[in-house]
């Protein structure tokens, strides 16, 4: 799944980090995008991965096709009348990868210069 939160944290509070890809006005990719890819890898559907994830299928079918309009070729492959489900593309499966792996990248970098700056946090009772 995508990890927004770096796992940076004390008593006084956390490094919270979120990797979007922007299009024009239109976040391309982003950590519930990058989830939704992931749960129609795992379920076979969009409507199933959308129940998994806790979204309406008009949620999940809308970031579907927000998807598949920014990117140079479609992540999630459909097929008329849904019987057939739905599947990530090659480039869905590399673009997946890729975004896991920044994620994985910037949780790297952040921690130790996210560390030091929720040290100077006040814990939050001390108003």
């Amino acid at each position: 799944m995508a990890g927004p939160e770096v796992p940076v944290a004390g008593e006084a509070g956390r490094l919270k980090l979120k990797a979007q890809l922007v299009r024009g006005e239109e976040i391309a990719l982003g950590p519930g995008k990058a989830d939704l890819l992931h749960a129609i890898a795992t379920h076979g559907s969009i409507s199933a991965a959308g129940r998994a994830l806790g979204l309406s299928y008009r949620r999940a079918w809308l970031m579907v096709a927000t998807m598949n309009r920014c990117f140079v070729a479609p992540l999630v492959a459909t097929h008329p009348g849904g019987r057939h489900g739905a599947a990530l593309t090659e480039e869905g499966r590399a673009v997946l990868a890729d975004y896991r792996a920044l994620v994985a990248t910037l949780d790297g970098a952040a921690a130790g210069a996210g560390a030091a700056l929720v040290a100077r946090l006040k814990p939050p009772s001390a108003g």
